[in-house]
């Protein structure tokens, strides 16, 4: 492994862009924006820059084009390399992303060049935004620590709900186990309570308790997604969780 660039900032202890021969075991030569957990925040395949290397990156953009396939208006949490917003140049994309470094890095390192990316707090940026517009809000927003909490709270969801459009959905790109994990069971409760009609997916992993990408949707009209419909997804049953409130800050410590 080859580092090429070690920063920091005001959000990251430590971002790292390393060059590696090989990526969650294939061979190639892959350039990988991560953090201080050395978890992969984006990837590209050297050889193949236009390839979606990262398996719930490829779900999530295969879940937009089947869910509402005439979608133009997206609002993404969270820009990594900018991979997601990059695979749309003709749509209405708005990305926030709190960290100007990461931006910084996505443009100098990861060549991203699209003029879209504002540099904030995801959430006070969506909440400035105009009622019922977007047919996608898109939330893959991490920290060493996780989901930052105040993307799993009722009042964020319920805001997120009223800037999609009638046809709107939320994908939330979530990190956990699909079972005996409180933390995933209580976001998807509280996901629940916003959205009228949610699903629930699991990207492959060795077993239950090895934690995992899922993706949670929350939609204004029923997802008519079957089995096997993307590749590697399967659909999964989460057990009640505990409804998350924004003075709810200690949750973590407590379930712990």
């Amino acid at each position: 492994m080859y580092v090429l660039a070690e920063e920091s900032s005001e959000y990251n202890t430590e971002i790292k862009v390393v060059e590696t021969t090989q990526l969650y075991g294939k061979l190639g030569k892959f350039r990988c924006l991560q953090f201080a957990d050395d978890a992969i925040q984006g990837a590209i395949d050297l050889k193949d820059p236009k390839r979606i290397v990262l398996d719930y990156q490829k779900a999530v953009i295969q879940l937009m084009a089947l869910i509402e396939p005439l979608f133009d208006q997206v609002f993404i949490i969270g820009h990594g390399i900018g991979t997601i917003s990059s695979h749309h140049p003709d749509k209405r994309v708005k990305v926030a992303e709190i960290d100007a470094k990461v931006v910084e890095l996505s443009r100098r390192l990861f060549d991203y060049q699209l003029d879209n990316v504002a540099v904030g707090d995801g959430r006070e940026m969506l909440n400035n935004e105009h009622s019922d517009c977007y047919d996608y809000i898109v939330l893959d927003a991490f920290t060493p620590k996780g989901t930052p909490f105040h993307f799993t709270t009722l009042p964020f969801l319920q805001m997120t709900s009223g800037k999609l459009n009638a046809r709107g959905t939320l994908l939330m790109n979530v990190f956990g186990k699909p079972k005996n994990d409180r933390l995933i069971n209580a976001i998807f409760s509280t996901l629940r309570e916003a959205y009228p009609y949610t699903k629930g997916y699991t990207l492959p992993a060795k077993n239950d308790s090895e934690i995992r990408n899922m993706i949670l949707l929350g939609s204004k009209q029923p997802i008519k997604l079957s089995e096997g419909t993307v590749p590697g997804l399967m659909e999964i049953e989460l057990e009640e969780g505990h409804l998350l409130m924004d003075s709810d800050s200690k949750f973590l410590e407590r379930f712990d």
